[in-house]
């Protein structure tokens, strides 16, 4: 793709956005759609940070952590993946504290214990996750059936799956897994200027407002169900 390619579709996307939130109509589209369609495709999105085989992994986990079908959007509808690549790919993954000495023993209460940043954690707990599932069904995770990964992952939850029969001598499966639970969590209800919650669907379906500058008007009205959509931090309006 050309420079000037890419110029005039930051220009379309970025003029496509912001006239909703001075609230013009783009062909009947409400800004919640206008946000979707300037959101990646979770098909078509070329990972930043993980491989295509870690990226197969991130998929079908996300799909079972947070499944379609229930009261609101699921993972792959709202472009959790996306959040987590983008997460690890920037500074989050890379820059963390790793001075030792590391006592992975310690207690909770001493902090972070583990000598491997974020994108580590994720580098080797999706390939030991792979080994293990390898080993009792012959396929990766990603291969599996929704029954088996769900399985799979709580095993990880519950150190089912021991990380130290594959070599690895410091990370444990729950804690790749808390690691891959919590950033679900956090692309499910981030703001979208994050990768994640495409169009504000989780918000949208969980009631919240989003990042309104002002609530004044309803601080005195009680038991009244808040009826406006939520809002973006870049003012996108659902």
């Amino acid at each position: 793709m050309s420079a000037t390619q890419v110029t005039r579709r930051k220009f379309l996307v970025t003029a496509l956005l912001s006239l909703p939130a001075l609230g013009i109509s783009v062909h009947s589209l409400s800004a919640a759609q206008a946000a979707e369609m300037a959101a990646p495709d979770l098909h078509q999105y070329r990972p930043r940070f993980f491989s295509a085989a870690e990226w197969a992994f991130i998929l079908a986990a996300c799909d079972r952590l947070i499944p379609a079908g229930g009261r609101g959007p699921g993972a792959l509808e709202t472009n959790v993946p996306v959040f987590i690549d983008q997460q690890m790919h920037g500074e989050f993954g890379s820059e963390i504290y790793l001075q030792g000495p590391f006592d992975t023993k310690a207690p909770p209460t001493l902090g972070y214990q583990l000598p491997y940043t974020p994108q580590q954690i994720y580098r080797r707990g999706i390939a030991l996750t792979d080994a293990a599932c390898e080993r009792q069904y012959t396929k990766r995770f990603h291969e599996l059936d929704a029954a088996k990964q769900d399985a799979a992952l709580k095993a990880l939850q519950g150190n089912g799956i021991d990380f130290a029969q594959f070599g690895e001598p410091a990370l444990k499966a729950s804690q790749f897994f808390g690691e891959l639970l919590s950033d679900s969590k956090n692309g499910y209800l981030s703001d979208p200027i994050y990768g994640g919650n495409k169009g504000m669907k989780a918000w949208i379906a969980i009631g919240f407002p989003g990042a309104r500058a002002s609530f004044l008007e309803w601080v005195t009205q009680h038991n009244v169900k808040y009826p406006l959509g939520p809002v973006s931090l870049t003012g996108m309006r659902a």
